[in-house]
């Protein structure tokens, strides 16, 4: 079986389940991912020994406003906190860690954390555009894949997502925030999934946005352009991730 014809079964199934609807995975159709996801899927079933997984996806921006605003290092330091607080904790062997860009460069597919790929200065430089309907749905898509796979071997699975950008979307090609809106919907429907959201600027205008692509309220970010707000909007996710990994139900930021 080719990895396109794996990922292919792999959405198939999880519409069979019920955990993806016609709508979401025309969605996914549309826009041909099978090699965006599979590049993302990561460690083989056999590389886990957890009984349990907790998945954790960010999906940083590198588009060009970030380093026009001087967030560059905010983000990137950002990120590799959230890293760093879940090796922290006591269930640090139980998550996978998976990093895309809002461009679609994968950084790290789902790995250990041991093996997480830190965002660094010659990994990370900012300067491209925003398809972010695209490229949240591609992400969700890698989300609900792997989830599939891990729960097809018999692994109770937890998924913990974060979109982050500091701009409305630019250059999607296929997908509009309905689109995202519908794969969201049927992932919290779920109750397994959590999709959280962060944009940098004008708190107004990012909860709007996020909002018609599904994602509730009480997990929307909205720092403010300077990087010591959004370095303290990461740390308050981070905290979040650190409690799904513990199994805790999670109720929102600051919940």
């Amino acid at each position: 079986m080719s990895n396109d014809d794996k990922v292919k079964k792999l959405l198939a199934d999880a519409h069979a389940r019920g955990a993806l609807s016609l709508k979401s995975k025309a969605a996914l159709d549309v826009i041909d991912v099978g090699s965006q996801i599979q590049a993302g899927l990561g460690v083989t079933i056999d590389d886990v020994a957890a009984s349990e997984v907790v998945l954790l996806t960010m999906m940083p921006d590198d588009s060009s406003s970030i380093a026009a605003a001087g967030n560059t290092a905010a983000v990137r330091d950002g990120h590799n906190l959230v890293l760093e607080a879940l090796k922290a904790s006591k269930q640090a062997g139980e998550v996978l860690a998976h990093t895309r860009y809002l461009n679609g460069h994968v950084l790290c597919p789902y790995t250990a954390l041991d093996h997480a790929v830190a965002m660094t200065k010659a990994n990370y430089d900012p300067g491209l555009a925003t398809p972010l309907y695209d490229q949240t749905a591609v992400v969700l898509g890698t989300v609900i894949a792997k989830a599939q796979e891990l729960a097809q071997a018999g692994i109770a699975v937890r998924t913990l997502t974060l979109i982050i950008t500091d701009g409305e979307d630019c250059r999607s090609q296929h997908c509009a925030a309905k689109d995202v809106k519908a794969i969201v919907d049927d992932m919290l429907a779920q109750e397994n999934h959590t999709v959280a959201a962060m944009g940098i600027g004008d708190p107004r205008q990012f909860r709007g946005v996020f909002g018609a692509m599904g994602i509730p309220d009480r997990w929307i970010l909205t720092p403010g352009n300077s990087a010591s707000e959004v370095r303290r909007a990461f740390h308050v996710f981070s905290q979040s991730a650190v409690r799904a990994s513990q199994g805790m139900a999670l109720g929102g930021f600051g919940n």
